[in-house]
C-alpha cells in the first residue's frame, strides 16, 4: 500500500475511533438516564405543557364543522384543502418545516435567523398548496409527475441535470432485483438527492445570481444521486438476499478498499451469480465516487472520507450481527446505530462542500438516534420476520432471558429529553416539534398494526413506567395536529411509485396484448385464381407488414377505441389495418434511394433491397389502397360517419405526403426550429392525431374533446420524432432495426443538427409536457397515454 493509502486508512481509523469514543459517551449519558429513571419526571412535565396544544375539547364551534370532515390523507388535495379550510394549514407547515430544519439542516430553532428562514418557506410551500390544490384535479402532488418536475427545472435553470437525473433513476430501478423493494429504494434515492438539495439552497442567500443558483442546484442533483445511490446498492442490497454469504464479502470488501484508499478498485474476478448486476453498479458508484471526489474541496475531503467510513463501518458491524447470538452488549448493540444514525447526516455537509458548522456537527451526532429508533420501532415485526438485529428485534426476543438489557423505548425516550433539554436549551418548538413527531409515530404505527397489536408492543416496552406510559397513551389516543408534511409527501411518494409501477406493467402487458392480435389481423391473403403480378405485390406487402413495427398508431387507436370510448374491438379492426397499412407504405416510400435511401428497417432489409425501387413504390400505392377499403369496410357504422372519417383520413395522408415532400426540400439546409416544427407536425404528427381523432369520430365525442387530442398529438408527435432524432446519434442499431446516424449521412436537418444534443433534449421534454398538459383537458382516463408519453420519450429503439 503506497504512502497516499496509509493516510487514507490512518486517517480513517483514527477518525473511527474518535466518533467511536464520543458515541460511547453519549450512550453511557443515556445510559445513566434510563437507569435512573431521571427523564420520566422532566418529559411528564414537557408532555404536560405540550397537550396543551394538542388536546381539543369538543365545543358547539364543532356542530358547525361536521359537514367538512377531516379527509384521508391519501386524498391530498383535499387534505390539503380541509387543513386550510380549518385554519390549521400554517401550524402544519409550521412543525413541518421546522422539523426538517432540526433534521435535515441541523439547525436550532431559536435562532433568528432559522426562524424568518423557515417562515419564508413556509409562506412559499402555502402558496404555492393553496393554488394547486385549487387548480389540481389529480391524485397526485403536481411535483410527482415528470411534466411537474420539468417545469420547477426550467424556473431555475436545470434542465440538463434534471433530465440526466430522471434517467438515471430510471436506469436505476430497472436494475433493482425483484428481491429488493424498487419503491422504497427511489424513494430513499429521491430523498437523499431532494435533502442535498436543500442544504444546497440553505448556504445560498438572495445575492447569489441565478446563474450561480443554477449551477449550484445542478450539482446538487449530480451529488445528491451520487451519495444517494450508496442507499440501494449498498446498505439495501447488502441487507438483502440477493448476494451470497461470499458475494456480500467480496462486496463489501471493495466498498471498504474505496472509503480506505480513495480509489475505486476494479472490479476483477466476480465469483457469484450477480454479474450482470454488479458491473451496473461498479459502473454508477465508481462513477459517483469520481464525481464526488471532484468536487471536494481539499479541506473537506479529508472529512469526506472519515465520515463515509464512519457510516459504513457501523452499518457493517450491524450488518453481520445474528439474532440467535444471545450475548450482545448493550454497548454493541446502541453504539454502531448512534455512528451510523448521525454519520449518514453528517455525510451530507462534506459531500456538498459545506463550511464546517460545530453547532450543527454537534446537533447532528446527537440526533441521529431519536429518529433511528423510531424507525427501527416503526420495522420491528419486519425486522423480526427476516432476522435482523436491531434494540427493539434483540430485546423482543432477549428480555426474558436477559435483565441487564436496556430497553429501546426507554431509551427513546430518554434520548427526546435529552434532545430538548441538553440539545436544544430546553427551546419551546423544540419540544413542539420532537413531541409531535415521536406522538406522530406512535399513532401511525398503531394504525398500521391495529390496537391489539400495538397494545401487545406496549405491554413489552412500555410497562416499566406504568404511570408515564398512561400519559403517554392518553396523548396517542386523544392528542390532534401531530402530523407532518414530509410524511404526507412520503406516503403520496410510496404510493404515487407502487401505482406507477403497476400502471406500466399494466401498460407494457396491454401494448404487447394488442399489438400481438394487431400483427394477427394484418396479413394480406391472397385469393385463389389472381394474377401472379399480383401475387407478387401481396408477397411484398407482407414482407414490409411482418417487420418488427412497434404498432404504436393502431394500439393507440384500440386502446383508445375499445377502452375509453366502448367500441366493440371486432368492429375497429378494419381501422386498426388502415393505419398500418397506410404507416407501412410511407416508410416505404421513406426508405427508397430518391429519398431517405435507407438499407434496413424494423430489423431486415428494406423492400426496394429486397426487390427494386418500382416493385417497392407499386407496394406502398397497394398498401394505400387497401387502407382506403379497409376504412369503407367500417360497416357497423353510421355510414355518414364513416364518409367523413375517410374524408378525413385522405386529408391526413395528403398532410404526411407534405410533410415528407418539405422534408426531401429541406436536405442540405439549415431549418429554424420552427421550420423543423412545421415539418415534423406533418411527417409524424399528423399520424398521431389521425389515430387519436379517428376512433373519437367513429364515437362521436364532442368538437372540445377532439380539439385536446388534437393538441396533445401535435406535442407527441414532435417529441417522438425528437426521440428518433436522439437515438439516431446515440442509438443502438440492433435494438433500433436500422442503422444510426443516417440524418447526418443524408446530410438531413434535425432537431439534434439545429438544436444539438443537448438542445434537442431539453425540447423534447418541452413538448412532453405540453403534451401532458393537454391531457388535463381530456375529459377521460388518460393513464394509458400518459404512460405512452413516458414509452416514446424514454424509449431505446
Amino acid at each position: 500500500m503506497h504512502r497516499m493509502n496509509e493516510k487514507f486508512v490512518n486517517h480513517a481509523n483514527t477518525g473511527y475511533q474518535v466518533a467511536e469514543q464520543k458515541a460511547v459517551q453519549y450512550f453511557a449519558s443515556l445510559y445513566a438516564q434510563v437507569v435512573d429513571k431521571t427523564y420520566v419526571t422532566t418529559l411528564t412535565e414537557d408532555i404536560q405543557m405540550w397537550k396543551r396544544n394538542h388536546i381539543h375539547h369538543a365545543s358547539w364551534l364543532s356542530f358547525f364543522s361536521r359537514g367538512k370532515k377531516k379527509p384521508d390523507t391519501r386524498d391530498y388535495h383535499r387534505y390539503i384543502q380541509w387543513l386550510n379550510y380549518t385554519g390549521k394549514l400554517d401550524d402544519y407547515l409550521d412543525r413541518s418545516v421546522s422539523y426538517i430544519y432540526m433534521r435535515d439542516l441541523g439547525k436550532a430553532l431559536n435562532s433568528p435567523d432559522t426562524q424568518t428562514r423557515i417562515q419564508r418557506v413556509i409562506t412559499d410551500i402555502k402558496k404555492h398548496l393553496i393554488q394547486s390544490t385549487s387548480a389540481n384535479g389529480e391524485d397526485q402532488p403536481e411535483f410527482m409527475n415528470l411534466a411537474g418536475l420539468y417545469r420547477w427545472a426550467q424556473k431555475e435553470g436545470i434542465e440538463t441535470a434534471t433530465i440526466w437525473v430522471i434517467n438515471k433513476l430510471r436506469s436505476v430501478s430497472s436494475h433493482i432485483p425483484k428481491e429488493m423493494d424498487a419503491a422504497q429504494a427511489q424513494r430513499k434515492l429521491i430523498k437523499i438527492i431532494i435533502g442535498v438539495i436543500l442544504h444546497v439552497i440553505e448556504e445560498m442567500d438572495d445575492k447569489v445570481s441565478p446563474a450561480e443558483r443554477a449551477r449550484r442546484l445542478d450539482e446538487a442533483i449530480r451529488l445528491g444521486y451520487s451519495y444517494g445511490l450508496t442507499y440501494p446498492f449498498i446498505d439495501d442490497l447488502l441487507d438483502s438476499q440477493v448476494l451470497t454469504a461470499q458475494e456480500k464479502e467480496q462486496y463489501s470488501h471493495m466498498i471498504r478498499a474505496a472509503l480506505l484508499t480513495g480509489s475505486v478498485p476494479e472490479l476483477g474476478d466476480w465469483t457469484g451469480n450477480n454479474m450482470e448486476l454488479i458491473q451496473y453498479i461498479h459502473s454508477e458508484l465508481s462513477d459517483a465516487f469520481e464525481y464526488i471526489k471532484e468536487h471536494q474541496r481539499p479541506d473537506t475531503q479529508q472529512t469526506f472520507f472519515e465520515q463515509s467510513y464512519v457510516f459504513f463501518h457501523s452499518q457493517d458491524i450491524d450488518r453481520v450481527k445474528d439474532l440467535t447470538c444471545a450475548n450482545y452488549t448493550n454497548e454493541e448493540l446502541y453504539i454502531p446505530v448512534i455512528l451510523k444514525s448521525s454519520s449518514s447526516r453528517l455525510i451530507v455537509r462534506s459531500v456538498i462542500g459545506a463550511p464546517e458548522d460545530e453547532g450543527f456537527e454537534q446537533r447532528t451526532f446527537f440526533y441521529g438516534i431519536y429518529n433511528q429508533l423510531a424507525d427501527d420501532f416503526a420495522d420491528m415485526v419486519d425486522d423480526m420476520r427476516d432476522g435482523a438485529v436491531t434494540p427493539y428485534t434483540y430485546y423482543l426476543k432477549y428480555h426474558d432471558q436477559r435483565s441487564d438489557l436496556i430497553n429501546p423505548f426507554e431509551l427513546y425516550w430518554a434520548v427526546i429529553s435529552y434532545l430538548i433539554h441538553n440539545v436544544y436549551d430546553s427551546d419551546a418548538m423544540a419540544r413542539e416539534v420532537i413531541l409531535d413527531r415521536a406522538m406522530n409515530g406512535l399513532k401511525r404505527y398503531k394504525e398500521r398494526v391495529g390496537t391489539e397489536k400495538y397494545n401487545e408492543m406496549m405491554e413489552i416496552f412500555a410497562s416499566g413506567n406504568p404511570e408515564f406510559n398512561r400519559l403517554i397513551q392518553e396523548m396517542v389516543r386523544k392528542a390532534d395536529d401531530v402530523d407532518f408534511f414530509d410524511k404526507l409527501l412520503r406516503d403520496q411518494m410510496i404510493t404515487h411509485l407502487k401505482n406507477d409501477s403497476k400502471e406500466k406493467e399494466e401498460f407494457l402487458n396491454t401494448f404487447k396484448t394488442i399489438r400481438h392480435q394487431i400483427n394477427n389481423q394484418l396479413k394480406i391473403t391472397k385469393p385463389h385464381g389472381i394474377p401472379a403480378m399480383k401475387g407478387q405485390l401481396i408477397d411484398a406487402a407482407n414482407y414490409s407488414l411482418e417487420g418488427d413495427g412497434k404498432r404504436i398508431r393502431p394500439i393507440l387507436t384500440w386502446v383508445m377505441g375499445v377502452n375509453e370510448y366502448g367500441l366493440d374491438a371486432s368492429a375497429i379492426v378494419p381501422l386498426l389495418r388502415s393505419l398500418e397499412y397506410m404507416h407501412t407504405a410511407s416508410l416505404i416510400f421513406d426508405d427508397l434511394p430518391s429519398q431517405d435511401n435507407a438499407s434496413t428497417r424494423r430489423g431486415r432489409q428494406t423492400l426496394h433491397q429486397v426487390h427494386n425501387s418500382a416493385t417497392a413504390e407499386l407496394t406502398g400505392l397497394y398498401l394505400i389502397q387497401k387502407a382506403i377499403g379497409e376504412q369503407a369496410s367500417l360497416d357497423q357504422f353510421n355510414a355518414e360517419t364513416v364518409l367523413a372519417l375517410i374524408q378525413y383520413s385522405a386529408q391526413k395522408a395528403e398532410d404526411i405526403c407534405m410533410g415528407q415532400a418539405m422534408d426531401l426540400d429541406s436536405k442540405g439546409k439549415e431549418l429554424t426550429l420552427e421550420q423543423l416544427n412545421m415539418v415534423c407536425f406533418y411527417k409524424t404528427g399528423v399520424a398521431f392525431e389521425a389515430c387519436l381523432v379517428m376512433p373519437a369520430m367513429l364515437a362521436q365525442v364532442k368538437e372540445s374533446e377532439i380539439a385536446a387530442l388534437k393538441k396533445f398529438a401535435y406535442h407527441a408527435g414532435i417529441a417522438f420524432q425528437i426521440k428518433d432524432d436522439l437515438l439516431d446519434v446515440e442509438g443502438d442499431m440492433l435494438l433500433l432495426g436500422k442503422p444510426v446516424g443516417q440524418d447526418s449521412e443524408n446530410n438531413n436537418s434535425n432537431f439534434v443538427s439545429i438544436l444539438g444534443q443537448e438542445g434537442a433534449s431539453k425540447e423534447m421534454w418541452e413538448h412532453y409536457c405540453l403534451a401532458m398538459e393537454a391531457l388535463k383537458e381530456v375529459p377521460r382516463n388518460i393513464t394509458f397515454l400518459k404512460h405512452l408519453m413516458n414509452y416514446m420519450v424514454t424509449r431505446d429503439r
